[in-house]
C-alpha cells in the first residue's frame, strides 16, 4: 500500500503528525510519501499544487490530507491560493464521490448546539457531487491585481454546469450507499428557480428507476438546510451538487457537536480516493496544541477502509477513538463540564495507547 501524506497549512501538520502516530502502530505494511501542498507549497515552489506534489498523489493507492489556507494568502490571484491545491487534486484525480459522514457520538450528544433528544442517535451519509457546479464552471471577472481587485470591472460571475453523466454516475453511488444503510435518499436541489437543478432532479429521477428498493424523495436546498436543523434524523443519504454539498455538511457537522469530529472521503471510479477532515487549517490556533485530531483520524480509519481493502484496521481506530471518548478526554472544541480537557498530542496519544490495547 502507496500512501500520499500531505499535511498542508494551519493546524494540517500537527492534526497529520496524529493521525501518522495511529497508522504506525497498526499491524500493517505500508510505504507513504510525503510533499507540501497548499500555502506551503506557494512558499516553497511559488504555486499551491507543484507537478511534484501532484505526482505523488497520482502514484500513491490513497491520498492523506490535512487542511489548506491561511489569510496571508489571500491577496494572491485565485489560481494561486492555496485552496486551488484541493479543487486540483479533485480534478486531476477524477475524485467525483465526496463521502460525509455526520455522526453524532453517543458521548457528545450535549456537545451539540441542538438538543441532545434531536441529535442522538444521528447517523447521516451527505453524497456530495465534487467535479462539476459552479465551483468548476467558467469565471468571468479577473482580479487587476492583488491590491487593485476588480477595480474598474463593471461585473463578475461563475457558471453552474451539469452534465447528465456526471449527475446519474452520483446518483448511483448515493443509491448504492443507501443499499447498505436504511434504504432512503434525499436529493437536495434548487429546482424551483435554477434550471441546471431541475435537470438535476430530472436526471436524479431517472436513475431511481434502477434502484426501486431505495425511497427518493426530492428537497429545495433552503428547506433542506431547515430539515437538518428541524429534525436532522428524518435523513438518512443526503445526495447533492458540489455548492450545496459544500454548505450543507458543514451545517451537518454542527449537529454531532464539532467540525472536528468529522472525517470525509472523495473518491474516484477505482475507490482510489483523498481522505481529508471535514474542517479547515484554522491558521489562528496553529502551533498551539489545542486543535481536535479526530477528524483526520477518523478520516484515516475510512482510507483504510474504502480504498486500501483494510477493514479490521478500520474498526480498530473507530472503537479506539470511541473509547477515548468513553474516558472523559476532550479537546477544547467538544470539551463540557464534567470531562477531562487535552491538547492535540495528548488526544493523539491516548487514541494511539487504544489502537495498541486493541
Amino acid at each position: 500500500m502507496n500512501i500520499a501524506i500531505l499535511p498542508g497549512d494551519g493546524i494540517g501538520p500537527e492534526i497529520m503528525a496524529e493521525a501518522v502516530r495511529v497508522l504506525e502502530v497498526l499491524d500493517i505494511r505500508y510505504e507513504s510519501e510525503t510533499a507540501l501542498v497548499g500555502g506551503a507549497a506557494y512558499a516553497a515552489h511559488g504555486h499551491p499544487l507543484p507537478e511534484a506534489t501532484l505526482k505523488v498523489a497520482q502514484s500513491a493507492d490513497a491520498v492523506l490530507f490535512g487542511a489548506v489556507g491561511d489569510w496571508k494568502y489571500d491577496t494572491l490571484e485565485r489560481a494561486l491560493r492555496p485552496e486551488q491545491a484541493i479543487l486540483g487534486l479533485r480534478r486531476n484525480l477524477q475524485l467525483f464521490a465526496n463521502f460525509r459522514p455526520a455522526i453524532c457520538h453517543p458521548q457528545l450528544t450535549h456537545a451539540s448546539s441542538l438538543k441532545p433528544e434531536l441529535v442522538a442517535g444521528l447517523d447521516i451519509l451527505i453524497v456530495r457531487e465534487l467535479t462539476g457546479d459552479i465551483y468548476f464552471g467558467q469565471p468571468r471577472g479577473r482580479r487587476v491585481s492583488p491590491d487593485g481587485a476588480f477595480a474598474g470591472q463593471p461585473e463578475a460571475f461563475d457558471t453552474m454546469r451539469y452534465s447528465r453523466p456526471e449527475i446519474e454516475r452520483i446518483a448511483h453511488v448515493a443509491f448504492q450507499a443507501a443499499r447498505k444503510r436504511s434504504k432512503r435518499v434525499t436529493s437536495v436541489d434548487k429546482a424551483n428557480v435554477l434550471e441546471t437543478f431541475q435537470f438535476w432532479r430530472d436526471v436524479v429521477t431517472e436513475v431511481h428507476a434502477d434502484y426501486p428498493d431505495v425511497a427518493l424523495d426530492h428537497l429545495y436546498v433552503d428547506n433542506a438546510a431547515m430539515q437538518l436543523v428541524k429534525a436532522p434524523k428524518a435523513f438518512d443519504v443526503i445526495v447533492t451538487g458540489n455548492m450545496f454539498g459544500d454548505i450543507l455538511s458543514d451545517e451537518a457537522a454542527m449537529l454531532t457537536g464539532s467540525i472536528g469530529m468529522l472525517p470525509s472521503a472523495s473518491l474516484n471510479a477505482e475507490n482510489r480516493g483523498l481522505y481529508e477532515p471535514s474542517h479547515g487549517s484554522a491558521p489562528d490556533i496553529a502551533g498551539k496544541n489545542i486543535a481536535n485530531p479526530l477528524a483526520t483520524i477518523l478520516s484515516l480509519a475510512m482510507m483504510l477502509r474504502f480504498s486500501l481493502n483494510q477493514p479490521e484496521a478500520a474498526l480498530r481506530i473507530e472503537a479506539a477513538v470511541t473509547k477515548v471518548l468513553e474516558s472523559g478526554l476532550r479537546t477544547s472544541d467538544i470539551w463540557s463540564e464534567g470531562t477531562q480537557r487535552v491538547g492535540t498530542r495528548e488526544m493523539g496519544s491516548a487514541v494511539v495507547a487504544a489502537v495498541k490495547s486493541a
